[in-house]
């Protein structure tokens, strides 16, 4: 086990691109590989926390990761993760709603989750942050805190302009705090074949201009993956076969490979 585990942002502030699903069952996949894997839920909306079943923690009043993150310096996010059959979840919690404004105007506003994250998660491999579908304080505090993206985004051309806000918002966030933020995998989904021309050009060029640099990762949309998280889980620990989930151990193998170096 690294003495410090990856730590991945998924994020798009496109609405509608399987983040959560994504996050759910990326993190299945890596828990599945036999890495310990911690699944931290930034969205206030809370689909993450919800979609593996930990409804009553999005409104529970005891200590929550709003908490943690008004005074990271008081907590630790492992003493605040519950448990799941597949791996440990941080669940979000409906007063995070107030956090992007509330975060405006503390100080280290941006950099309260890196805190939280460079401390007291030795026991994890994997740390993967479900991120809000906005570009505002939460999703500085995860690319931040996690320095290692993964970016789903769908087979339609609006994903052109909203992958271009983000690496914007990512290059200011580079030049102001001096860090480097990598792009470890795109990955497309919701995929329907046969393809419409639509879908060809779009994934064509998804090809031509991410490629060469990162992978670029394609699901298809699959009625399994909505039940498996409609049953709480991720299709690794779902009862039903489905065929996407070589795909999604290719995910997890890929980030083992560049942050891990594939060590257990």
């Amino acid at each position: 086990m690294p003495a410090q585990p990856a730590k991945i942002a998924v994020t798009n502030q496109k609405g509608g691109v399987a983040k959560t699903t994504l996050s759910i069952n990326v993190a299945g996949a890596t828990a599945a590989a036999g890495y310990e894997t911690l699944l931290i839920d930034l969205d206030p909306q809370g689909y993450l926390t919800n979609g593996v079943g930990l409804e009553a923690e999005y409104t529970a009043e005891s200590t929550t990761l709003y908490d943690a993150l008004q005074s990271p310096t008081e907590y630790d996010l492992s003493a605040l993760a519950v448990s799941h059959p597949e791996f440990d979840v941080v669940p979000a919690n409906i007063d995070m709603f107030s956090l992007d404004q509330e975060l405006v105007s503390a100080m280290q506003g941006r950099l309260r989750l890196q805190m939280l994250l460079d401390s007291g998660l030795d026991e994890y491999d994997f740390v993967i942050i479900d991120c809000p579908p906005s570009l505002g304080l939460l999703t500085d505090n995860a690319l931040l805190g996690a320095t290692d993206l993964l970016i789903p985004a769908e087979a339609e051309d609006t994903s052109i302009r909203a992958l271009d806000i983000l690496f914007k918002q990512i290059d200011t966030l580079e030049e102001n705090f001096d860090v480097s933020i990598q792009e470890r995998g795109i990955v497309v989904s919701n995929v329907d074949y046969p393809l419409d021309n639509d879908q060809k050009e779009m994934l064509q060029w998804f090809e031509d201009n991410f490629s060469n640099y990162i992978p670029v990762f394609e699901i298809r949309r699959r009625a399994a993956i909505k039940r498996a998280y409609n049953h709480g889980v991720s299709v690794f620990e779902y009862e039903e076969d489905c065929d996407q989930i070589p795909e999604f151990e290719r995910i997890a193998d890929h980030l083992a490979t560049e942050l891990l170096g594939g060590e257990q």
